[in-house]
C-alpha cells in the first residue's frame, strides 16, 4: 500500500469555523484489507499510518438480500454489527455491539443506535439522523443523537451532535497542496472527544445509502 495515502498534516477548517479541540485525522480506504480478488470493504488508518479498523468482504447486492456488516478490529475481531431495515422506505440501519454469531449466545446483541435518510427522496444533497440507543455504552454518552450532512458521494459530509457542533469531518485526501486523491481514499478529521469506531460505523453505512 503507497504511503501517499496515509494521513497528512493539514489544517482542518469548516468554513470560517476554526476547529477548537484536539482533531485526529483518520484515512480511509474504500477497499477491503483482504487481498483476495472479489473482496470489498474498508480499510482505515490512524494518524501514524497504522490500520485501525476494517470491513472485510461484503457485497453490493439488493438489500433485500444483504445481511449485516461487520466493522472490525485490525485483526479481525468484530466491534461493531450493522444491519439494514429490510423494509424501511428510509434506508434504515441498525448498530449492534459486534456480531451476534449463531454460536454464542452472548455475543454482542446490544443495541447501540439506529440510523436512517431523514427523507426518501434521494437528491444531490444526503441528510441522514442517528438516534442512539438508551443505555448504549461509552460511545452513547457522547451525544444522544446525531446529524449527518452533505454530500458523500464527492467524500463532503459533516456529523454534528444535537447542539450543532461538528465531531467528524469527511473531505477529500489532499497529498500536496495541488494534487487529490481519488473518491476511493478521503480523510476523516474526529474531535478528540467523539467514538471513532461509532464514525466509523456511520460512514459505513452512509456508503450503502447514499
Amino acid at each position: 500500500m503507497s504511503s501517499k495515502i496515509y494521513p497528512s498534516e493539514i489544517q482542518v477548517k469548516d468554513g470560517e469555523e476554526q476547529t477548537k479541540k484536539l482533531v485526529k485525522a483518520w484515512t480511509v480506504w474504500k477497499k477491503s484489507s483482504m487481498s483476495f480478488v472479489g473482496s470489498d470493504g474498508f480499510s482505515v488508518y490512524d494518524e501514524d499510518g497504522k490500520l485501525a479498523f476494517r470491513v472485510d468482504n461484503y457485497s453490493r447486492k439488493n438489500k433485500f438480500l444483504i445481511g449485516e456488516l461487520l466493522l472490525m478490529d485490525p485483526i479481525g475481531r468484530p466491534l461493531l454489527s450493522l444491519r439494514p431495515q429490510i423494509m424501511s422506505m428510509y434506508d434504515q440501519w441498525k448498530g449492534y455491539r459486534g456480531s451476534d454469531g449463531s454460536n454464542s449466545k452472548t455475543k454482542f446483541k446490544s443495541h447501540l443506535f439506529t440510523m436512517r435518510r431523514r427523507s426518501f427522496v434521494r437528491n444531490n444533497d444526503d441528510i441522514v439522523e442517528v438516534i442512539m440507543s438508551a443505555g448504549g455504552g461509552d460511545c452513547a454518552a457522547m451525544a444522544a443523537d446525531f446529524t449527518i450532512e452533505g454530500n458523500f458521494k464527492k467524500r463532503s459530509c459533516k456529523i454534528r451532535a444535537r447542539g450543532g457542533q461538528v465531531l467528524a469531518l469527511m473531505t477529500p485526501k489532499q497529498v500536496s497542496p495541488s494534487m487529490v486523491l481519488g473518491k476511493d481514499v478521503f480523510s476523516l478529521f474526529i474531535e478528540e472527544d467523539a467514538c471513532p469506531e461509532l464514525i466509523m460505523a456511520l460512514i459505513v453505512i452512509m456508503d450503502r445509502i447514499c
